[in-house]
């Protein structure tokens, strides 16, 4: 993970942040309270859960994001605000309203952002008392309290910038991110916010924010299941002062990169990060029949707890990785499947390579990150997922999550 310090240096013209202690979790003190604002509303983007139980803030947002732009952007740790009812939705909405009144700015133009317990309702009425003060800390510099502010069992912040000349202008493009347990993103995956100072078209950043976080935020899994609160904002402030990035010339390529750069970088930190996970993995399928077969195989195999389980014993068991591809719902050809670890041979057409294959995988399954390749052999197509090892830790953590 990036530096700290880095991220206590990082401006992004146009923006400010802040992130404040306002009661909701412990240990006391503890940011939890975090608010980003652009000087004026931005053309704003957002992809969102497709768990069918979403929480309330999800709900707002998605209504606010579809009907026009966004401004700022309020978020909490310490709890979900989801199966919460009418009083949950209220306490969403409560939150936008205490935010605009703070900031002076119209309260359509906030969107909300909640992480944590499900099914608890917020601490109201410290979150309102501490709105003022996290309107009062908003600075250039406040990214880095903003990432503190929306953690929960993470072990630090995650956040990814990049920056490169579009045109004449520079454009710098920044993310932070949070999450290490419930994610097996579809459509987005945790918390993450991105923002931009580049001028852009709003239709032309909702396509190309769907089209780049299903290939990176969307592509990653840590324990299989996705969560009611999943969501990712792009927001984009034209303090760069570039001609408007309306679609797919030069220009729009080049900021479609820098998007890409920073959303991979955030979604390879979420699964290192994952709850009790030693090893990063990437599943790669290829020559599969299309696209979408390729993915399928790939999602299998990274969510299989009896491979995630191996990877964490650094045992090749090849075995494992054949049946999740056979329970991926594509039709293959088992005798035709090979499988390499990190560059090593232990499938060939669908049976054992033999010699001393498992020997030299154990060695590379001992190391922190390495590639499991599946090449099926009935097509062109390919895709590729991050997942982590499923280890001991990662129970400890969710046996009493709660508690």
């Amino acid at each position: 993970m990036h530096a700290l310090s880095e991220l206590a240096d990082l401006v992004v013209p146009g923006f400010r942040f802040a992130g404040v202690a306002a009661g909701i979790k412990k240990p006391a003190g503890a940011l939890d309270l975090g608010l980003l604002c652009c000087d004026r509303p931005a053309a704003a983007a957002a992809v969102f859960t497709q768990n069918r139980v979403k929480a309330a803030p999800v709900i707002l947002s998605a209504a606010r994001i579809a009907r026009g732009g966004c401004q700022a952007i309020i978020a909490n740790s310490g709890g979900a605000n989801a199966c919460t009812g009418r009083e949950g939705q209220r306490d969403a909405y409560q939150m936008a309203a205490g935010a605009a009144h703070a900031l002076g700015i119209d309260e359509q133009l906030v969107c909300v952002a909640s992480t944590g317990v499900i099914g608890q309702r917020l601490p109201i009425e410290r979150v309102l008392a501490a709105l003022p003060r996290a309107a009062a800390a908003l600075r250039p510099g406040g990214l880095v309290d903003f990432a503190r502010a929306i953690l929960t069992t993470d072990k630090g912040p995650k956040w990814a910038a990049a920056r490169r000349l579009v045109g004449k202008k520079e454009i710098t493009v920044a993310g932070v991110a949070k999450g290490a347990g419930m994610i097996a993103p579809n459509l987005a995956t945790t918390l993450s916010f991105v923002v931009t100072d580049a001028a852009c078209d709003r239709v032309f950043l909702r396509g190309l924010l769907r089209e780049v976080a299903d290939a990176t935020l969307n592509s990653i899994t840590v324990d299989g299941d996705t969560s009611t609160n999943d969501a990712c904002f792009l927001l984009a402030g034209g303090a760069a002062g570039n001609a408007t990035l309306r679609g797919d010339d030069k220009a729009g390529r080049l900021f479609r990169e820098l998007l890409h750069d920073v959303l991979a970088q955030l979604a390879h930190q979420l699964v290192r990060d994952g709850e009790g996970a030693t090893k990063v993995v990437t599943i790669e399928v290829v020559g599969a029949e299309s696209v979408r077969d390729a993915r399928l195989v790939a999602r299998r195999v990274a969510n299989s707890p009896l491979v995630k389980t191996a990877l964490g014993g650094a045992d090749p068991n090849w075995g494992r990785v054949l049946a999740a591809v056979g329970n991926a719902g594509i039709e293959i050809d088992p005798d035709r499947i090979d499988v390499d670890f990190g560059g090593v041979r232990l499938v060939a057409r669908g049976q054992a390579a033999g010699g001393d294959s498992e020997a030299r995988a154990h060695e590379i399954m001992q190391q922190a990150e390495y590639v499991i390749r599946i090449h099926l052999h009935s097509g062109r197509a390919e895709a590729s997922y991050l997942t982590c090892d499923l280890t001991h830790e990662y129970v400890r953590i969710n046996a009493d999550y709660r508690s």
